[in-house]
């Protein structure tokens, strides 16, 4: 039995030094340059993800109101003048 709470102890040591090194390393100023890193990576991917998911709204919503990409609007109709006047 001693020799089990021997093993968990020596275990916990172990466990609590590499966490307590990798705490340390991280307020280090190449740990901040990473940290920092990381986070302005995770910034660009997420602004990447939105404009995707918003370009990809815009072209359904356009699909849904029959409206061409420029922003010019046609107006679906069985006859009338054009908008420039031609039939």
């Amino acid at each position: 039995m001693r020799t089990l709470w021997f093993v968990a102890g020596a275990g916990a040591g172990v466990y609590v030094m590499l966490r307590a090194r990798r705490a340390a390393e991280a307020l280090t100023p190449e740990g901040w340059h990473d940290r920092a890193a990381g986070v302005q990576l995770g910034w660009q991917m997420f602004s990447d993800e939105v404009r995707a998911g918003m370009a990809e709204k815009e072209t359904e919503l356009r699909e849904r109101l029959l409206t061409p990409p420029d922003g010019e609007r046609r107006l679906l109709s069985s006859g009338g003048s054009g908008p420039d006047g031609q039939q």
